[in-house]
C-alpha cells in the first residue's frame, strides 16, 4: 500500500481535502494488484478539527455526494458540520475510486472474478486503512440504505475503529435467505402500484398506451436501444421515494412520442450502464453466506407476472443484460455472479456483543430495506436504538436531511 495523497482546497464555505490511497484489489491478497480509494474530506472553516463522520452512500455502484454550500448540498451537511468533518467516501468502483465499467479485454470468468471484490466487505477493509492512514483513532459512520449494509459490515468486521454508527433506510437482514427477502420487496411494490393508482386513476391508461407503443418497437431510448415492456416496468423503482410517485405521473403525462419522454425515461431508470456495478453485483449485496441465482427473477408473485401494468422495483433480471446495450458485455459475468456462493458479511455473535452506539432510521413501508427484517437485525445489536417512521420514504436523508441527522445524533448519544 502506499502513502496517502492529499490535496487542500479552499471553497465557498469550505474547506475540501482530498485524499487517495491506493489499496489491494483483494484484501486477502495484499501484494497483489491494487485500486486506488478516492475521499473527499469536509470542514466547515471553522471546525478543521473535529472529528470525523464517514458517509456511506447508497447503491451498490454510486459515488458519494459532490458537496457546495452555496446552496449547501447535500441537505444534511450543515448539520453534520456542526460535529463533525465529514468524509465522503468514492466506494471501490465508483466516483474517482478505480471506477468499474465493463471491463473490456477481460473473459467473463475473469470480469465476474474482478466484481467479487466490489461488495460492502472489501469496502471496510478499505475504510480501515483510509482510518489509519488518516491517523484517526475511531470515527462515526453515517450510512444510508446500502450505505447502511456496509457499515453493518464494519460493525462485525472492526467495531473497534468505531464511534458511533447511523443507518438511514439501510439496516440489513443478516442470515436470512436472499429469496426471502425479494418476496417481501415484491409484497411492497404491490402496495406501491395500488396506492399510486389510487392517487392517479387516470395513469393506468396511459401506462397500458406506453406499454403497448414498447410492444410495438415503437420507443427509442436516446442511445438507440429499443424499450421493451419489461424493462419499463422496472421505472416503478421511483416509488420508494417521496417525489417518486409524482415523478412518474410527470412522465406517464407527456407524449410518449417525444423526445422529452425518452430522455426523462432514460434517466428514471434505475439499472444501466452509468453505474454498472448496481446491477451486476446488486443482489450479491444481499447474499450473506449464499449464492443468489437471479433470486428477483425467480421469486417473482404469479400476479406480477400476469399484469404487466405491475410495476417492478429493485429488482434485476437475467434479460436487464440483454435489453440493455450498455449492460450486455457484462452478461455472462452477471450469470456466474449469480452462481457464486457467496461468504457471509455479518457475524451475529459479534454483533451481539458490540457496545458501539448505533442509531436507526427505519423507513415503516420502505420497498428497498424491509422494515421488518431490520428490526430483526436491529434486535441483534445491544447498542442500536431504533426510530421506526412513517414521515418518510427511503430518500428521507435527501428529504429532510438535517432533522433525521440531528435525531439519529442525539439518539446515538442518549440525548433522545
Amino acid at each position: 500500500m502506499t502513502s496517502l495523497r492529499s490535496e487542500v482546497l479552499h471553497v465557498p464555505g469550505l474547506v475540501l481535502v482530498e485524499h487517495e490511497l491506493d489499496v489491494p484489489l483483494d484484501h486477502a491478497a495484499p501484494d497483489g494488484p491494487t485500486v486506488t480509494v478516492f475521499a473527499r474530506e469536509v470542514a466547515d472553516p471553522e471546525g478543521r478539527d473535529r472529528p470525523f463522520l464517514v458517509y456511506l452512500q447508497g447503491g451498490p455502484g454510486q459515488e458519494a455526494p459532490r458537496p457546495t454550500r452555496q446552496p449547501t448540498s447535500p441537505a444534511w451537511l450543515d448539520r453534520a458540520l456542526r460535529d463533525f468533518r465529514v468524509l465522503m467516501v468514492d466506494q471501490r468502483g465508483t466516483g474517482r475510486s478505480a471506477p468499474v465499467g465493463v471491463l473490456p479485454g477481460m473473459s467473463p470468468q475473469e470480469q465476474a472474478d474482478h466484481l467479487a471484490h466490489f461488495r460492502a466487505d472489501s469496502i471496510v477493509r478499505d475504510c480501515e486503512l483510509l482510518r489509519e492512514a488518516l491517523g484517526a483513532d475511531t470515527w462515526s459512520l453515517l450510512g444510508q440504505s446500502f450505505g447502511g449494509f456496509c457499515s453493518l459490515a464494519y460493525l462485525s468486521t472492526a467495531p473497534d475503529g468505531l464511534r458511533e454508527v447511523l443507518f438511514t433506510g439501510g439496516v440489513p437482514p443478516v442470515g436470512r435467505a436472499v429469496d426471502d427477502v425479494y418476496a417481501t420487496t415484491y409484497a411492497t411494490m404491490r402496495e406501491r402500484n395500488v396506492r399510486y393508482h389510487r392517487t392517479y386513476p387516470s395513469d393506468r391508461a396511459r401506462l397500458r398506451a406506453v406499454l403497448d407503443r414498447c410492444e410495438a418497437g415503437e420507443l427509442v431510448l436516446p442511445g438507440g436501444d429499443v424499450m421493451t415492456p419489461r424493462w419499463f416496468r422496472q421505472v416503478g423503482n421511483v416509488l420508494g421515494m417521496s417525489d417518486g410517485a409524482a415523478r412518474l405521473h410527470y412522465l406517464l403525462e407527456r407524449d410518449p412520442a417525444s423526445p422529452a419522454f425518452a430522455h426523462d425515461l432514460a434517466a428514471a431508470l434505475p439499472f444501466q450502464g452509468r453505474n454498472p456495478l448496481y446491477a451486476a453485483i446488486h443482489e450479491a449485496c444481499y447474499a450473506d453466506g449464499q449464492a443468489t441465482r437471479w433470486s428477483a427473477e425467480r421469486t417473482m408473485p404469479d400476479d406480477f407476472r400476469a399484469d404487466p401494468t405491475l410495476l417492478t422495483g429493485e429488482h434485476v433480471f437475467t434479460w436487464s443484460f440483454d435489453d440493455d446495450s450498455s449492460l450486455r458485455p457484462l452478461r455472462e459475468a452477471a450469470d456466474l455472479l449469480a452462481e457464486r456462493e457467496w461468504p457471509r458479511l455479518y457475524d451475529a455473535d459479534v454483533l451481539g456483543s458490540v457496545d458501539v452506539p448505533c442509531a436507526a432510521a427505519i423507513y415503516a413501508d420502505d420497498p428497498y430495506v424491509d422494515r421488518a427484517y431490520s428490526l430483526e437485525t436491529a434486535a441483534l445489536v445491544p447498542s442500536m436504538r431504533t426510530w421506526v417512521t412513517d414521515e418518510y420514504e427511503h430518500n428521507g436523508l435527501r428529504a429532510d436531511g438535517e432533522r433525521i441527522l440531528d435525531r439519529l445524533v442525539a439518539m446515538a448519544r442518549g440525548r433522545v
